[in-house]
């Protein structure tokens, strides 16, 4: 996590300017452009962790620009270029690369930058401790929420702003890399395997990841389709039964962990059959488990992959219900991404509620008593904290993750479980791959629970939200 929190130089007043720099991470992102598409070809040395960096980016200008800014942080550039030409000059500051070109852009302007860098990268230090790339005993991870991705690539840094990604990673050859989307390639040279990566679907810069270690690749076994499986979704659920996986889930080990990471993964499948039912299609082409070889505190999720230490490798509640939590940020907060860190909610929020979900589908307690619990462990807590807006300190706070839950649960009591979970699927369908408020989401839940009489979405989740006092339980 970046130290550096320097303001971003201000925009100018354009309706296209689009939002402001986020409050919860100054510094970060530039609303005077927009970036379309990340080219990223990185050549990496795992004995020495140095990297040699090449990206190619392609955005539009929403203002007239005379200069352009972006976040990059403990690593040098070493040539700059716009559209193919020298720019006129360009210069590191703090986390900002501020590049002038040799004439300024118009707003409405297509341009491309050539930026070529180098350096040994390292975790960024902030509020939330240390994120971005990391090296492992025998390896990299890299951990970019909220503000990781400049300790590696420069970028426009800020949640709303989502592009398409293509990743050449070239290493050791005894290594395997994971990124986020599809293998395209992988070919070996000498010493040397190059991977290149697709991600087709747009991303926020924070969910943008290389994972590199030793690792076997397997893939999981499916949901199996039974007549006993249909306990996996109840009919209390109110949701569509019959749906099967819709797309390959892999786990990506070493060898040593590879029988204990698929035993804990073993009713994935079933979480994705539940989720897909609950929440709509999964919104990308596959879902990769990275299980690395040194323990983690948390487990750490990316668009269409998520990373688990070995010491999350249990068929224990507590475990499952994590493996449950990343699988569930596929649709909140990767497909779905809050515009701004304030509404973080509705990622963690309804990727807690998941958790409860499962376990009312897996045959373990009921998502009610899941809420009960919650709220009890809440009703002791300190009530100092507004859900729908928590501060950059507690953005975090375990607080957001089940006081959200329980906003939803709200929701759920009110609506009904079949107007609910057709307003989860509406939900994902209407802001597929694009970002989202707290507004868009009250507005689509007063939409689809219109039939109920006296259903606002506001006075139901406002006092869970943007109220200090804990509300009755639900």
């Amino acid at each position: 996590m970046t130290a550096h929190h320097e303001p971003v130089h201000a925009v100018r007043d354009s309706p296209a300017s689009g939002p402001l720099p986020d409050p919860y991470t100054p510094g970060h992102g530039s609303a005077e452009y927009q970036v379309s598409r990340y080219e990223l070809y990185l050549d990496y040395r795992v004995s020495t962790n140095r990297l040699s960096g090449h990206a190619a980016i392609a955005a539009r200008s929403s203002v007239f620009l005379d200069r352009v800014v972006l976040n990059l942080a403990g690593l040098r550039v070493l040539k700059v270029q716009l559209d193919g030409q020298r720019v006129q000059r360009f210069s590191q500051r703090g986390n900002q690369l501020i590049i002038v070109p040799a004439r300024p852009l118009p707003g409405g302007t297509d341009f491309s930058l050539d930026i070529r860098y180098d350096g040994t990268p390292g975790p960024l230090r902030g509020n939330w401790g240390e994120v971005g790339w990391e090296e492992l005993t025998d390896g990299v991870l890299v951990a970019g929420q909220p503000t990781g991705a400049p300790s590696w690539f420069p970028c426009n840094d800020h949640p709303s702003h989502k592009a398409s990604f293509g990743f050449t990673i070239t290493t050791d050859s005894n290594y395997r890399v994971v990124c986020n989307g599809v293998l395209v390639s992988r070919h070996a040279k000498a010493s040397r395997e190059t991977w290149v990566f697709e991600q087709a679907e747009p991303m926020a810069t924070y969910l943008a990841t290389v994972q590199i270690g030793r690792y076997d690749l397997r893939q999981l076994d499916p949901a199996v389709h039974s007549p006993s499986h249909r306990a996996d979704v109840p009919d209390g659920l109110g949701v569509p039964d019959g749906l099967g996986v819709s797309v390959p889930q892999y786990v990506a080990a070493p060898p040593a962990l590879m029988s204990s990471a698929t035993a804990a993964l073993a009713r994935q499948g079933q979480m994705m059959e539940t989720f897909e039912a609950c929440f709509g299609p999964y919104p990308f082409a596959g879902y990769t488990v990275v299980v690395a070889d040194d323990p983690l505190e948390i487990p750490l999720e990316a668009q269409s992959l998520s990373v688990f230490g070995p010491n999350h490798l249990n068929q224990q509640w507590n475990d499952q219900r994590l493996i449950a939590h990343e699988l569930a940020h596929q649709w909140f907060g990767n497909s779905l991404t809050a515009t701004t860190w304030a509404d973080i909610w509705l990622h963690e929020g309804f990727a807690c509620y998941a958790e409860w979900i499962w376990s009312e589908a897996s045959g373990n307690l009921p998502a009610s008593q899941r809420a009960a619990a919650a709220w009890q462990g809440l009703a002791v807590q300190a009530q100092d904290l507004l859900v729908g807006d928590p501060s950059p300190e507690l953005m975090f706070d375990d607080r957001v993750y089940k006081r959200g839950a329980l906003a939803l649960h709200a929701v759920r009591r009110t609506a009904g479980d079949v107007l609910f979970f057709e307003l989860l699927r509406r939900w994902t369908e209407s802001f597929r791959h694009g970002g989202v408020t707290t507004a868009d989401f009250m507005d689509t839940a007063d939409r689809t629970c219109a039939e109920v009489r006296g259903f606002s979405a506001r006075a139901i989740l406002t006092p869970w939200l943007y109220e200090e006092a804990l509300p009755p339980l639900p």
